[in-house]
């Protein structure tokens, strides 16, 4: 297995990446009893030191189920019936969540709303209130 490039300057290391095979439960027909075409691709990222420390906090709460509790990161793939192609989907989807952690979260400011929304807040309200007081009032005399 080749190094994983996330970015030109962060590369997931082969040696710290190991795949496991299984019997799919996808396509395939008869291929699927005698094959192991699904794909786990697993990354110790506890004991990893290819990111950030903050970048490593994003991804284990991205991670969610996949990550066990040893910290280990696990990506699986039976979507195709070649067992190369869900390597390749299984690297695609680490690389993607690595790209995702890496995205400082952005913060959120506060703002006032403008003088025109609050007007019309109020003209409206004003139109709500007369329309329900309009409904109320008996006009039999």
């Amino acid at each position: 297995m080749e190094d994983l490039i996330i970015t030109a300057h962060l590369i997931v290391p082969a040696s710290e990446l190991e795949l496991v095979f299984a019997r799919s439960s996808g396509p395939g027909g008869q291929n699927v009893n005698k094959v192991n075409t699904k794909a786990t691709l697993c990354w110790n990222i506890a004991n990893s030191t290819v990111l950030y420390p903050t970048a490593m906090i994003r991804l284990r709460a991205l991670a969610g189920n996949r990550l066990t509790e040893a910290g280990i990161l696990q990506i699986t793939s039976q979507v195709h019936r070649e067992q190369p192609r869900n390597i390749q989907a299984c690297r695609e989807r680490l690389r993607h969540l690595i790209l995702e952690a890496m995205k400082p979260p952005t913060i959120r400011r506060p703002t006032q709303p403008t003088r025109g929304s609050q007007r019309r807040r109020i003209a409206d309200k004003k139109n709500i209130g007369e329309k329900k007081q309009n409904r109320s009032t008996n006009n039999w005399d």
